[in-house]
């Protein structure tokens, strides 16, 4: 048996152990109180404390980073993470991230993937589509991937997870199921994002969508009140899908907790 696990640090921060593989998801250590910066003069409060600091991660294979925005890789991220770590990235964090001294930094264009090796087990890391705001904001905003992770044994598919980075719900979304095939688990970022009124990520009524559109047989929900921005809370998206006769798959995970990514048996 292999292990398929997401353990929940805070914000879109999670360990994901899938068989011999062990990475970290945007990594925000800020503590309760601390200010993460957004970009264009935007600042937000955290209002959680992580359940961890870097110098209590396992040993890692790598960093998926869906964008570089202060709440997804902050100052302490950037101070204390091993520099010599693969970042996968989009090409514009890329830049940034090897101007500050992380010289794995990968920047893979959508649909591109990476491949980590271990004995006889390879997991795949693909760049998926996302989008960070609607219209004209989205070129205020960073360009944002999601994360397609496939782990085989061998020559056979073992797991497929879905992260689903910071964008808004599209019907083209739904190409990363027509593309791989059906996930096992989906991660989703939520908190129904706002700034200056503009939703920049997907809320309860979003969220419901995509878990429905993608079929998952577990869908966990993250990135929904740490902070400041988030506005649509967790409890209407867990109502949303016990409405649409989807809870059964979804599973809550609190901070600190570890939650597997595999349906019941």
């Amino acid at each position: 048996m292999y292990d398929a696990s997401l353990e929940f640090i805070g914000t879109a921060t999670t360990v994901l152990r899938l068989g011999p593989f062990t990475l970290l998801t945007d990594p925000n250590f800020l503590h309760r109180g601390q200010y993460a910066y957004l970009g264009k003069g935007l600042v937000s409060r955290r209002r959680s404390e992580p359940a961890c600091q870097p110098d209590a991660l396992p040993e890692l294979d790598g960093i998926v980073l869906s964008h570089l925005h202060g709440d997804h890789f902050d100052r302490v991220a950037r101070r204390e993470l091993d520099r010599d770590l693969p970042v996968l990235t989009t090409p514009a964090a890329e830049r940034r991230l090897r101007q500050w001294g992380f010289r794995a930094a990968q920047g893979m264009d959508t649909w591109e993937a990476t491949i980590l090796g271990r004995d006889d087990w390879t997991l795949t890391i693909t760049s998926v589509p996302g989008v960070h705001g609607p219209g004209p904001v989205r070129r205020l905003m960073p360009p944002v991937m999601g994360s397609l992770l496939e782990l085989q044994q061998g020559s056979g598919p073992v797991h497929r997870t879905y992260l689903s980075g910071d964008t808004l719900y599209r019907p083209w979304l739904r190409e990363v199921v027509e593309r791989a095939g059906a996930l096992d688990a989906a991660v989703l970022h939520l908190g129904g994002t706002r700034v200056l009124g503009v939703l920049l990520t997907m809320d309860a009524r979003q969220g419901v969508q995509l878990t429905s559109d993608l079929a998952a047989g577990v869908t966990v929900p993250i990135h929904y009140d740490d902070y400041g921005v988030f506005r649509s809370p967790i409890a209407d998206f867990h109502a949303a899908c016990a409405e649409r006769g989807l809870a059964a798959g979804v599973r809550h995970v609190e901070r600190g907790q570890r939650v597997r990514l595999t349906p019941p048996s």
